[in-house]
């Protein structure tokens, strides 16, 4: 048998439970969607994170990008 829990709810999270529930679905399974969906996100975001800090950087080009940057400013300001 599954674990019971307790959660304390305030208006803005009876309103998201009444946007989940509108299709009819329980407030506990509503509520387990919303558990298993939010731990979907969390691992995707953290591999994507870990995925573009594993990116190559590439090899240094020479070029100033805030140097760059400054020089094209000033000629928008003449």
């Amino acid at each position: 048998m599954a674990d019971t829990i307790t959660i304390r709810s305030d208006a803005e999270t009876e309103h998201a439970l009444d946007v989940l529930t509108h299709d009819g679905s329980s407030r506990s399974a509503a509520i387990r969607q919303a558990v298993l969906e939010a731990a979907l996100r969390k691992e995707r975001s953290a591999a994507l994170r870990r995925a573009v800090l594993r990116m190559p950087l590439g090899e240094p080009d020479g070029v100033d990008i805030a140097a760059e940057m400054v020089r094209e400013r000033e000629d928008d300001r003449r």
